[in-house]
Parts: structure tokens; C-alpha cells; sequence
């Protein structure tokens, strides 16, 4: 699924112009960046929780050569599917 479809889905499901449908995805993704990129904990019962962790600083191989590579510290997005979704799977 692309955000295409999402859009297709909102514009059937609430019965809105295409441009307008695409303009609520695109508030509703806007929305969810800006609360990743102040470390905020996004849940959506049902469906998962999103979490920003910090990323320790390590070492790293190149595969090709061996030789070690400095990997720096930093935040990553994680995704934990809640209850409703797991058992789907």
C-alpha cells in the first residue's frame, strides 16, 4: 500500500474530493513527523505505538576490506504492532 491508496480510501470511506482527501493524509503524516521529531511516544490503539530510541555510538565492519568503521550515535524510529495486530498475523 502507497499513500495513494490511503488517499483513495479516505476520499471513499468519507466522500471527499480527491485534493481535499489528500490533503487530510497529508496533515495526518505532517502531524505524526513533527511529534517523532520531538522524541514523542505516537500510539494508536489497535494498530501500534511508535517510539524514537536513541542509537548507542559502536563500531562497525566494512565488509569488503575488514576494517572498522566509527558508527556515530543518533535516534531511529521503532514500530511495537499493538495487541489487535499481532493476532491478525
Amino acid at each position: 500500500m502507497i499513500k495513494a491508496d490511503l488517499v483513495r480510501a479516505v476520499k471513499d470511506v468519507v466522500d471527499l474530493p480527491q485534493n481535499k482527501a489528500a490533503e487530510v493524509v497529508e496533515t495526518i503524516f505532517d502531524t505524526l513527523k513533527e511529534a517523532l521529531l520531538r522524541g514523542e511516544r505516537i500510539e494508536l490503539r489497535g494498530f501500534g505505538v511508535f517510539l524514537v530510541k536513541e542509537r548507542k555510538r559502536g563500531v562497525g565492519r566494512n565488509p569488503r576490506t575488514g576494517q572498522p568503521v566509527p558508527i556515530p550515535p543518533g535516534k531511529t524510529v521503532r514500530f511495537k504492532p499493538g495487541k489487535a495486530l499481532r493476532e491478525l498475523g
